[in-house]
């Protein structure tokens, strides 16, 4: 759900409206590009960043240094009517880098390759090895275990899914933009369209978080607030893990969930938090609570569909070391054209519902972009990941 402070929406379905007859709005109906053009931009002024459930982290941030709040205070306000509890166990999480269907690891100690389904293990030892790789064999029936010395040498077949790990030491793994490394057990996974495999981390859930944290926070910032961090993405992951993404993992490590870099993301003060909050969660009727968090609410926090995530105003949030309280930009209209290519000539755009939080009158709900030929309606959401504004929360200058 987020990157670094940050949480990416993508495009859902858009209303598409047929061509117009010539109106206030289309002075020439659907021959508006003959017509005056239109502005070549718009200026925009907005709050926040990310669509604003649940706790703002600049939020947490000015609570804790500004006001003195403890982790628990911070996670009382966004989550109100949680109850806390623990979770521990492990994590399957999707990485998302390694699009091969090969998973290649660096020669290490005490590396091993162990059966999914039988759990045999065999040691990876060769002196001369430089890498090793899992490869699907026989039509994705089976993985071949296969060595890097002065070439590839394939080792042995393993029915079913294979995995790798190193006695609980980083792995590191290499795909096709670098290499990472990652803690737990690297398992060339059959994904459930039955087609390539997937490369899918499984560790326990805090050394999970210890890859999640200062992705998502900076970890030098107040130690109450990176511990508020850390309870909301553990609990955010063990929420997860109830409601799976897929059949072969649990998780995603971007934005789309929560953005983690395994054991190369690692920071020895987010490390201190993890450790400090150790198996703690936010619960709801004794299950892991939906704490979605994002960068910044802009002083309004958006319901997010359960009690726990109420629309309220937020006190903590427009504090002045909050670059995101409150924000300016221009959008070209050859950058609007490009995302609604059937409007033509871009000449306005016309908010049709917010959602009554706040000041403005809240957040767009649904906007029309009106071009010279056509126009489209489409959500707040939709226009913000078009135009790749920061939140929904904006007016036009």
């Amino acid at each position: 759900m987020r990157s670094l402070l940050s949480i990416g929406l993508l495009a859902t379905a858009l209303v598409v409206a047929g061509p117009l007859p010539a109106t206030a709005e289309h002075p020439t109906g659907g021959n508006g590009d003959a017509a005056r053009r239109g502005p070549a931009s718009v200026s925009l002024e907005g709050r926040g960043y990310g669509h604003g459930h649940g706790m703002s982290q600049y939020g947490a941030q000015g609570a804790a240094s500004q006001h003195d709040k403890t982790y628990r205070q911070i996670l009382a306000f966004y989550y109100p009517g949680t109850r806390w509890g623990t979770a521990g166990r492990k994590v399957s999480v999707l990485l998302t880098a390694d699009t091969s269907d090969d998973v290649v690891v660096r020669d290490r100690s005490h590396l091993q390759v162990s059966s999914v389904t039988s759990g045999k293990t065999w040691d990876l030892s060769r002196r001369d090895a430089r890498r090793w790789r899992l490869v699907p064999a026989d039509h994705g029936r089976s993985t071949r275990v296969a060595v890097l010395t002065d070439s590839w040498h394939a080792v042995r077949d393993i029915a079913g899914e294979a995995q790798l790990s190193a006695g609980g030491a980083p792995m590191r793994l290499f795909h096709p933009g670098g290499s990472t490394r990652y803690r737990g057990v690297l398992r060339s996974a059959v994904p459930d369209s039955g087609k390539g495999r997937d490369t899918v981390n499984v560790l326990p859930l805090d050394s999970y978080l210890r890859g999640v944290v200062p992705q998502e926070v900076p970890a030098l910032w107040d130690p109450e607030a990176v511990k508020a961090q850390a309870v909301a993405a553990r609990t955010y992951a063990a929420f997860e893990r109830r409601n799976p993404i897929a059949g072969d993992y649990q998780i995603c490590d971007t934005s789309s969930c929560q953005v983690y870099g395994g054991a190369s993301a690692e920071h020895p003060a987010a490390d201190a938090a993890v450790r400090a909050t150790r198996h703690q969660v936010l619960t709801k009727d004794g299950k892991p609570a939906f704490t979605q968090f994002s960068s910044s609410n802009g002083g309004w926090t958006v319901d997010g569909g359960y009690g726990y995530l109420p629309a309220q105003q937020d006190p903590w949030d427009p504090w002045s070391g909050n670059p995101n309280r409150h924000w300016t930009t221009t959008v070209p209209a050859t950058t609007i054209e490009q995302a609604f290519p059937a409007i033509g000539d871009f000449r306005r755009l016309r908010v049709l519902r917010r959602d009554g939080n706040g000041v403005w009158n809240g957040r767009v709900l649904r906007i029309r972009v009106v071009g010279g030929r056509d126009a489209r309606t489409v959500s707040g959401d939709d226009l913000r990941a078009a135009l790749g504004l920061r939140s929904t929360w904006f007016r036009q200058l």
